[in-house]
């Protein structure tokens, strides 16, 4: 794979991590109205969200697992470097091969797990209690965000081994 696919490759995750993370975004703001209308309404009119948890944590799932992909594509998480200096490079790349390696491997069963759930819940029409609402979306949702996490470590540990890129 040459240094000019690799680039096409990140391009493209990187506008697909970036439509995940917009999508996250509107559905911080989502949970921020709801939540400041469900506290307005509750304590100053007497009048609480019906089903207002239900959608919190729906739209809880789908924030966290949006955005998650692009994090992982900006390095984001949280990362401990206690045993560099005695690993040297070669072992911070091994290092960085195998945290997400594995890292993609939970996932990836995580994801494969999610899709089976989004066809059981759609099959059998699994919906919330409260409200109703449909779940296999979200099982969908969160599919998604595993799978695109795990094509951005992919895609990571792909640098790390063909260019020695530390990341």
């Amino acid at each position: 794979m040459t240094r000019s696919e690799t680039r096409v490759l990140s391009v493209i995750s990187d506008r697909a991590t970036s439509i995940l993370a917009v999508i996250g975004g509107l559905a911080l703001l989502l949970l921020v109205v709801l939540i400041f209308a469900g506290v307005v309404l509750r304590y100053v009119f007497g009048q609480p969200i019906l089903g207002s948890n239900e959608i919190i944590q729906l739209t809880a799932v789908a924030l966290v697992m949006s955005a998650l992909p692009y994090c992982t594509h900006l390095n984001g998480h949280v990362t401990v470097d206690v045993f560099d200096r005695v690993l040297g490079r070669f072992g911070r790349m091994a290092g960085d091969v195998l945290a997400r390696l594995l890292s993609g491997y939970v996932l990836g069963v995580l994801c494969h797990r999610a899709v089976y759930k989004a066809l059981d819940a759609a099959e059998f029409g699994d919906t919330t209690n409260m409200l109703g609402l449909p779940l296999w979306p979200f099982y969908g949702i969160l599919a998604l965000g595993c799978a695109f996490c795990v094509l951005v470590f992919a895609l990571q540990i792909l640098k790390v081994i063909i260019y020695g890129e530390e990341q």
